[in-house]
């Protein structure tokens, strides 16, 4: 990875803004028809990324884009849920690396998070009555200033691990809400902020997560926008993606892939109160966006208000793909949002592991302002990126021992119009397995399931399996995917289900409060 030595003059400002189980075309600049406008103009003064992949899942997504490494190699393998003692299955965020709030504080900047931690194991903070430092929270990974939650569910009402620095706050106002709240603190930290000094700040959303809660005013806006029902809405994405240019012109909308049984349903197959429920999903997630995007409009009006616009570099993304989680409603809703993709959240297919990217900095790069750039790209090139732009150095060592380069590569050739070297890009989450190679795809849904084989160049939405018409391609994929595995301490994979494999672990291993690296 190429990084211009670390420089001292004229820093920029870094503001990292992720969302959670958003989908890849919820956002109006991706051709959605939610009300995005702050994060639209970002677009449209930016640079937007058509092929920007992350891990599937949240805490795994979080981990890389903190450390710029897959998250099997730093601990991250699966979830917070357990430590297995298992180098690539920790539970989280490894102690021998430098996160990216690390690298900039030690390069002069100001450190601060707002928002969903969720790379602390679950053992620190759940079912006990005092929450205690283990080494992993914010504040010891960099930050100078945080609030939010270490956990990675639950109401937008109450927030059961929610911190002001290392202070556990358990007193909740009737009408807090955690988005705005959110919100809140991100400017409270701009507004603290010294603007002679550089700052970087990770403004990381629960929305739109699980569970849909939004208040009644603003879901009410949007139940008539969804009446027309999920076929005519994802029809009209299609169409406005192709009239942006996130698609090909000619590119033709596959049918609703049937990924988990059965015949995908009409619109009008539905009873009524089926299409209610889905209603009231959509305009309850649509609702929950755009008041996240209210909350990043306040942000940039305060950067403005300081002066400090026009000198900060940001990024815009999303932890995964949208979620079935809920039931027939949340699937149906998810396919819409991750149109034109295949499968969710959790899973390797496009629908689980692309996201929208936007990258913003005029200041350099006013000539790529409202550009598309088609290289693929993945969550764990964002630190190399943001160093790269700043001008700094990835530290040689860390923790008294050397550490190499991360695996991410800077996408600053991209934004300046080149193309990026070709790469291999790999994945897995609690199964799903994929690798992305010169223009092919090899991908499994889980262990058991066989590999499918997609030519990217005519078969980008993953339609049309070759696996058995092409057996030395995939076989030549599936090498490298397992050489990959087996340097990642991705194996063995573990096929237990989620309370199975957690019961599993905890007894063989009763304490899980924390790292012991």
């Amino acid at each position: 990875m190429a990084i211009r030595p670390s420089v001292k003059d004229a820093l920029p400002n870094v503001v990292i803004i992720m969302a959670d189980d958003l989908g890849y075309s919820d956002l109006g600049s991706y051709g959605g028809e939610l009300r995005t406008p702050n994060i639209d103009q970002l677009a449209m003064e930016g640079v937007r990324f058509t092929q920007f992949t992350n891990t599937g899942r949240c805490c795994p997504s979080r981990v890389a884009l903190l450390t710029g490494r897959n998250q099997h190699s730093v601990g991250m393998g699966w979830m917070t849920a357990v430590d297995e003692h298992r180098e690539g299955y920790r539970g989280q965020l490894t102690s021998v690396v430098p996160t990216i709030a690390e690298i900039f504080k030690v390069n002069g900047y100001s450190t601060y998070m707002s928002g969903k931690w969720h790379v602390s194991i679950d053992g620190n903070y759940k079912d006990v009555d005092v929450l205690l430092p283990n080494g992993s929270w914010p504040t010891e990974r960099g930050f100078d200033q945080f609030y939010g939650g270490l956990t990675g569910g639950g109401p937008y009402s109450s927030v059961s691990s929610l911190l002001r620095n290392e202070t556990h706050i358990k007193e909740f106002a009737d009408d807090y809400y955690y988005t705005t709240e959110i919100t809140k603190h991100a400017l409270e930290f701009v507004d603290m902020h010294d603007s002679e000094d550089p700052f970087f700040l990770y403004l990381a959303h629960y929305a739109p997560h699980r569970p849909m809660e939004a208040p009644e005013e603003r879901i009410a806006t949007y139940r008539d926008q969804y009446r027309v029902g999920y076929d005519l809405l994802r029809e009209a994405r299609f169409e406005r993606m192709q009239a942006l240019g996130i698609l090909e012109a000619d590119a033709v909308l596959p049918l609703h892939a049937v990924d988990f049984g059965g015949e995908w349903p009409a619109w009008k197959s539905l009873t009524q109160e089926q299409q209610e429920a889905w209603v009231e999903e959509m305009a309850t997630y649509a609702a929950m966006v755009e008041i996240m995007d209210d909350g990043i409009g306040e942000v940039i009006d305060a950067l403005k208000e300081k002066g400090m616009y026009e000198d900060t570099l940001i990024f815009f993304l999303s932890d995964n793909g949208a979620t079935f989680e809920g039931g027939d409603a949340s699937t149906w809703a998810a396919a819409l949002s991750n149109t034109p993709f295949r499968q969710y959240k959790q899973f390797t297919h496009f629908g689980g592991i692309k996201s929208p990217l936007i990258i913003h900095y005029p200041k350099r790069y006013s000539k790529m302002a409202g550009s598309l750039n088609h290289n693929f790209s993945h969550i764990i090139d964002v630190l190399p990126t943001s160093i790269d732009i700043a001008g700094l150095g990835y530290p040689e060592t860390f923790a008294g021992r050397e550490i190499g380069e991360p695996d991410g590569v800077t996408l600053v050739p991209a934004m300046e119009g080149d193309l990026l070297d070709e790469r291999d890009l790999f994945f897995e989450h609690q199964t799903a397995s994929a690798v992305i190679s010169s223009g092919w795809k090899l991908v499994r849904k889980q262990l058991n399931d066989p590999w499918e084989l997609y030519d990217l160049s005519v078969d980008p939405f993953e339609q049309t399996d070759l696996a058995a018409a092409r057996t030395k391609k995939a076989t030549l994929l599936e090498k490298k995917w397992m050489d990959w595995a087996a340097a990642n301490s991705v194996l063995p994979l573990e096929t237990r289900p989620w309370r199975a494999r957690v019961k599993h672990y905890k007894a063989l291993y009763p304490d899980q409060d924390g790292i012991d690296e």
